[in-house]
């Protein structure tokens, strides 16, 4: 057979071209493109990594602004509550002031009101007692036939009121 008989040759030769193909393409791919592709892996880890160490120089720089942040935040809600701290003391003290100043216009009022009420309960007392002296002096005038003066009629009512009857 004919195509067994030229086996040899084929195979050869094509054993031949892929030995050339393979050693052309080791050394365009392997001299040419690993060292661009190492290099370019190498660029972009050392990028990375100079990326990864300015974001923690950053992080770093953002906390400690961040302390200082809350630093001054807290004193100044400290010096706020100060400041709302004394308006309430001087609100306190205010309003203390004219309550003060309320109670004692009330008290004054209402001394006055005693001293009127204690007047008209005297002068109400006094009118009870003329219209009970006038009113016994005619009860007695009238059933006993008898004339009784003020003066007793006065001290007998006194008398009377006082004992409660």
């Amino acid at each position: 057979m004919p195509q067994i008989d030229q086996m040899f040759e084929i195979w050869s030769s094509q054993l031949f071209w892929l030995a050339v193909i393979f050693g052309l393409v080791f050394f365009v791919v392997g001299k040419g493109m690993v060292p661009k592709v190492t290099s370019t892996v190498d660029a972009r880890d050392t990028q990375i990594a100079s990326d990864l160490a300015a974001a923690k120089a950053a992080r770093d720089a953002a906390d400690e602004q961040e302390e200082a942040w809350r630093t001054r935040e807290n004193a100044n809600r400290e010096s706020a509550q100060a400041i709302v701290g004394e308006a309430k003391a001087r609100a306190q003290a205010a309003t203390e002031a004219r309550l003060a100043e309320a109670q004692g216009g009330i008290d004054a009022r209402l001394a006055e009101a005693e001293a009127r009420i204690a007047a008209s309960r005297d002068a109400a007392a006094a009118e009870i007692e003329t219209v009970a002296v006038d009113a016994a002096q005619d009860i007695v005038r009238q059933f006993a036939h008898v004339s009784v003066d003020e003066a007793a009629a006065r001290a007998a009512v006194q008398e009377a009121m006082t004992r409660g009857q």
